[in-house]
Parts: C-alpha cells; structure tokens; sequence
C-alpha cells in the first residue's frame, strides 16, 4: 500500500528474526528482556515513517550522522554500533534510503551493507521517491550495493505513472517475513497451502487481504513500455 507500510513489515520481520536468534543463543533471556534492549537505525535524513515504524514496533530508534552530502556512511554506522553494543544494546535493523526526501540525497551502500550483514541486522532500503529513476541505465550506479539488502522497496505511485496507493516490496528471504506473521486458523487453511502452487500473501502483510494492484501497474508496463517511462523520467 505505501513505504511506511514497507517499513514497518521488514522492520517487524527484523525484530521477530533477532528474537528467535538471541533467544537460540542465550535461552534464559525472555522475549521482553531482548525487545528493551533491540534498537534500529536510520540516517538523520530518513523519513519520518521510519521513525514511526520503530514507534509502532515499541523498539528503539537512532538518527546516524549524514556526511556533508547529507549521505550515511559505514564509518558512521559503525561508530554507533560499537558504542551500542558496548553498552549490551543489540542493533537489529537498519533503514538505507536511496533519495531521500528533504534533498533527495543517497546513503552509500557499498559501505553499509557489509556492515549490515556482517553484524546480523536487517538492512531495509527505502526508495520510495526517487526508486523509479533506476530504470535509466546512467543512474543505475546509485543502486550499487543493492545485493546486500534485506529487503527493498520503491513507490511506483511517485514517478511511473501509477494511481497511488501501489508501492512494491521486495524481499530476500521470504521465511524470515512469512515466519513472523504466519498463523493457520482452521477456517483459513487450504489444500494447495503447502503446494507451492499458491502464494498467500495474507502471510506477508498485516492485513489478510489485499487489493489487486498489480494490474494497474500491468497496464502502465504495457502501454508506456521501458522506453516510455525512461523518458518520463527523464523529462
């Protein structure tokens, strides 16, 4: 339905994901032990939403530094984390945004996700405005770093000529979503559930149904083509 929707799925995800795995390691810590001491991250220029995921998962929430083009470097990133788990916090989730909105500036990936994937946290990548613009190869090169993410998500509602709401969410490693929302009332299960003849995407969201978006957005493709809205964008 939208970014902030992106966000607070992978976020929630995240935070499911590091319970289970502190909770492996060290069993004599309770679920609200680990939740106190959980925190996430996002650049001082992320948008707000970030923060207000983090307020709705009741985990904390920490600004990095930007740099003086007001992008997030590993360097900053691995300052705060070091300082946090010095201080027995456990960093769990960090929101990258490629264009942000206040100057449409680009965290360094390249740097951030090894760090990411190194210290076990969930690198989300939040490019909701400026998303669509990877489709012109000449800025494909603000993407590089984009294989080390968790998941990521992009509004096809702000530049590709899509009705709002349509937002697509991609994510690496679809068990760890589905793992934190799936539950299988009686009165919900089917025979092909275990099939993979079947998505259910009421696994992958926090409401059990949703809209059929993707044909709008299967119209856009057909009639503009890649050419089509290359151009738009580039106008």
């Amino acid at each position: 339905g939208s970014a902030s929707e992106a966000t607070l799925i992978s976020l929630l995800a995240a935070r499911t994901k590091t319970i289970r795995r502190v909770q492996s390691e060290k069993p004599e810590l309770t679920e609200a032990d680990i939740m106190g001491r959980l925190v996430a991250y996002a650049s001082d220029q992320a948008h707000s939403s970030v923060e207000r995921a983090a307020l709705i998962g009741g985990v904390k929430i920490k600004n990095v530094s930007s740099d003086d083009t007001f992008s997030v470097c590993g360097s900053a990133l691995k300052k705060v984390l070091d300082e946090d788990k010095a201080s027995g916090l456990i960093p769990f989730f960090f929101c990258a945004t490629l264009g942000t909105t206040p100057c449409c500036s680009f965290d360094k990936l390249l740097e951030l996700g090894p760090i990411c994937n190194k210290e076990n946290i969930w690198m989300h990548i939040d490019a909701a405005y400026a998303g669509s613009a990877f489709i012109c190869p000449e800025f494909r090169h603000l993407l590089n770093g984009v294989e080390f993410a968790d998941s990521f998500n992009f509004n096809p509602h702000k530049w590709l000529l899509v009705n709002f709401d349509c937002s697509a969410m991609w994510v690496k490693k679809r068990s760890v979503l589905t793992g934190a929302f799936k539950l299988e009332p009686l009165y919900l299960q089917h025979h092909h559930q275990e099939s993979g003849l079947v998505t259910d995407y009421r696994h992958w969201q926090i409401p059990l149904g949703r809209r059929f978006r993707s044909l709008k957005l299967w119209f856009v493709l057909r009639m503009y083509g890649v050419t089509g809205l290359q151009e738009h964008i580039r106008k």
